[in-house]
């Protein structure tokens, strides 16, 4: 009887919820504690302590930056229209973290190992500037309005790059589930024979995420701060959760598509079972959290670009050679018989 019913539908829905309970807690977790984790990158690159006072190590800075904003008022501005201005941020949250339904820890360890998981993430990617608009709009400013036409091109032009990147790894690959991806990379994880197009991926993922030196949205000296200007409290917190959400996402993107997922190198296995599942789990963390120590370098590293450096290296520059890359790979794998199938 025991089970028939976990086997059931009542049963299944339990067993879901429980997992996405998890990874929700999990995730929110680590977003949390990379703005914790930025601060002391970047303090320690211009040789300052960064957060050191509340808890140890100042441990306890992301606990207390959230109570802070829970407990500030929700300022709406008079003209604005209150519904959207109150929705856009929850549409922000809301799509960087429904993308992990697809992300699998493990071969299909996935709250849901669908086919096209690829095409999944893709779509949520661009479904991210709604928010954008949405808040520009509603806060009946004309500088959030700049800024969200600002971030929502920015956006558009990078996602035709990483367009491409995707369907050169798909050509690779064979297939659009993610978990066949990163056994594809068993005996050479992609970003070898792929490099320019990781590096192609990582540069528009900063683009698509806003960082720096991509954060045009966030000109102090132009726009003041961008989209979210008009924003203060919890919508504001529910932005620069999104915002972080999204850079561990494109993180645990670039692991699994040229990293090699969750396989460890060398084809190191010393276990099996369910300790196998937390050794891989524990390897697809790992790389994450490289890629995502790689977005701070590079914040601490480089100055803003201007927006016309910005638009010409992604419609001139990325564009073209993401698109020739694709052809050329497309054609060493037909002429060499490489070509997958599944």
């Amino acid at each position: 009887m025991t089970g028939e019913f976990w086997s059931g539908p009542v049963g299944y829905t339990i067993i879901l919820v429980v997992e996405i309970a998890v990874l929700l807690g999990v995730l929110l977790g680590i977003v949390a504690y990379y703005t914790y984790a930025e601060r002391k990158v970047l303090a320690f690159a211009q040789l300052r302590k960064g957060p050191n006072v509340v808890g140890p190590f100042g441990l306890l800075q992301p606990i207390a930056d959230g109570l802070k904003m829970f407990v500030k008022e929700t300022v709406i501005p008079s003209g604005a229209n209150r519904f959207v201005f109150l929705a856009a941020p929850m549409v922000t949250l809301t799509l960087a973290l429904v993308a992990w339904a697809v992300i699998p820890f493990d071969y299909g360890v996935a709250i849901s190992n669908i086919n096209v998981g690829i095409l999944y993430l893709f779509a949520i990617s661009s479904l991210g500037v709604y928010g954008i608009i949405m808040a520009g709009w509603a806060s009946n400013s004309r500088y959030a309005f700049l800024g969200a036409l600002r971030s929502a091109a920015q956006m558009v032009s990078y996602e035709v790059s990483i367009g491409f990147v995707l369907v050169t790894v798909l050509l690779c690959a064979g297939s659009l589930n993610l978990s066949d991806i990163v056994v594809a990379q068993h005996r050479i994880w992609f970003v070898i024979p792929l490099l320019p197009m990781a590096v192609i991926f990582f540069i528009s993922s900063l683009a698509e995420t806003n960082r720096s030196p991509f954060d045009l949205v966030e000109g102090e000296s132009e726009i003041v701060a961008g989209y979210f200007v008009e924003y203060s409290s919890m919508t504001f917190l529910l932005f620069f959760m999104g915002e972080y959400a999204n850079m561990v996402l494109v993180s645990a993107m670039a692991a699994i598509l040229f990293l090699g997922g969750w396989l460890p190198p060398l084809g190191i296995e010393p276990f099996s079972g369910v300790l196998a599942h937390l050794w891989h789990g524990a390897w697809l963390l790992a790389k994450t959290f490289f890629v995502m120590f790689l977005i701070l370098w590079v914040r601490a590293s480089f100055p803003r670009f201007r927006y016309d450096q910005l638009m010409r290296l992604g419609w001139k520059v990325f564009l073209p050679f993401s698109l020739f890359w694709l052809v050329l790979v497309a054609g060493v794998l037909t002429a060499f018989g490489w070509v997958p199938v599944r």
